[in-house]
């Protein structure tokens, strides 16, 4: 289990030093390469994520088992997970939703300016989509 934790460290610390090198040394047709190494990247970021959904799962089933055999008191470890999850997803799904909305927005002010303050409530309400899935995650950690 450090294996992959370890790896994913050094993985995600690489993807963000060669970025900022490729921002700083000026380096030519830096979005195509930046692109192809983040592809790359990915490409060996999503094995060790399953590697380690596959690591974790056996040690989930074995802590229910002794939960229920009372030698564990609680576990909580899929709790968090469940928390991060319910935020994690949410925050992608907001900044998706906000970034076609608000480019949609954009075009439409640029056209009509007294749009603005409608297209603000729809973008509000795409931002608002974060906000749940941190109400589920205060909800669910506030159950541990």
């Amino acid at each position: 289990m450090s294996f992959v934790l370890i790896s994913t460290t050094v993985l995600v610390l690489l993807t963000i030093g060669t970025g900022v090198f490729m921002m700083y040394a000026g380096i030519k047709g830096g979005k195509s390469k930046l692109k192809g190494i983040l592809r790359t990247n990915l490409f060996i970021f999503l094995p060790l994520l399953v590697m380690a959904i596959i690591i974790m799962v056996p040690q989930q089933v074995n802590a229910a088992e002794a939960e229920a055999a009372g030698i564990l008191s609680s576990s909580t470890g899929i709790g968090f997970i469940s928390a991060a999850l319910a935020t994690g997803l949410a925050t992608l799904g907001a900044g998706y939703a906000v970034a076609v909305v608000g480019s949609a927005a954009l075009g439409a002010v640029s056209e009509d300016s007294t749009l603005l303050g409608k297209t603000l409530i729809f973008v509000g309400l795409a931002e608002g989509i974060a906000i749940y899935g941190l109400i589920v995650s205060i909800m669910i950690l506030g159950r541990l």
